[in-house]
């Protein structure tokens, strides 16, 4: 396989599969019944291609990816779990291999300071990264909450654990930090069937070994169309830049998604 070809594929899925080190929780939370105690979503995505011009250049790709989420609304508190996998392999060649699961509680998530708390493990091998472990949590303040709009303000912190790759040297690198994590988010359910979110993300740590502080920014939409009971269209865009990575590599990447999901 060409090595133009090869670039060709890897834009096209990164482009469907790019995720940030920092999740959106509020993309989640599409239903607005409050009734239901119990929900439950996920979506699922296969790809195989077995295509070439050449015999004796054959392309083989395989990738998939699954996304789990519930959530459990019991009285005044709130539990939510989501997880998340994508992998992609060209040939006998791994490319990428992405995954995360997160918890969280929320505490009096009905009145207008309520708290999380909150734990995740993810990795990301094709940016060198595994794995990631966070431990953390936050205040947040219902500054615009009716049955149509909702603005929350969140400010707390975390324990970061990272383990990367060096892409060039292949050492390992391991960081442990304490960062301030803050948050302005935004929903809007226009209608019965289209829900807009978007949050933004300002997280910073001091970082002993580089005598510095790291700032890293994420910037997330989401639009959720309800097609039927049963199916609805997500489509997300997400940006996110770190001032200093830890291994070098991009800092500024962004995603594009689309697709079907089903709800239970």
């Amino acid at each position: 396989m060409s090595n133009l070809k090869l670039v060709f594929i890897l834009i096209i899925f990164s482009t469907l599969s790019s995720q940030s080190q920092i999740l959106n929780i509020e993309r989640y939370k599409i239903k607005k019944d409050t009734v239901k105690v119990f929900t439950f979503k996920a979506t699922a995505g296969l790809n195989i291609y077995n295509r070439s011009a050449a015999a004796d250049s054959p392309v083989d790709l395989f990738g998939y990816n699954i996304n789990i989420n519930a959530l459990y609304y019991p009285k005044k508190h709130a539990y939510m779990f989501v997880s998340k996998f994508d992998y992609l392999k060209i040939n006998e060649n791994d490319f990428l291999n992405f995954g995360f699961v997160h918890g969280r509680i929320n505490f009096n998530r009905d009145e207008d300071i309520n708290y999380d708390v909150y734990s995740q493990y993810s990795y990301d091998n094709f940016r060198g990264l595994h794995p990631r472990v966070i431990a953390g949590g936050s205040v947040r303040k219902n500054l615009i909450k009716n049955e149509n709009i909702s603005f929350v303000l969140g400010i707390g912190g975390f324990f970061e654990h990272e383990r990367w790759d060096h892409p060039t040297t292949g050492n390992q690198i391991e960081v442990n930090l304490v960062k301030s994590s803050n948050y302005l988010s935004f929903r809007m359910s226009v209608n019965d069937f289209l829900d807009i979110n978007t949050m933004n993300y300002y997280q910073v740590g001091y970082d002993n070994s580089i005598s510095s502080f790291r700032h890293r920014i994420s910037s997330i939409t989401n639009i959720n169309t309800k097609i039927s009971e049963r199916f609805s269209l997500t489509n997300s865009f997400e940006i996110n830049y770190e001032d200093k990575p830890i291994v070098p590599i991009t800092k500024l990447i962004f995603s594009f998604r689309t697709g079907i999901s089903l709800d239970l």
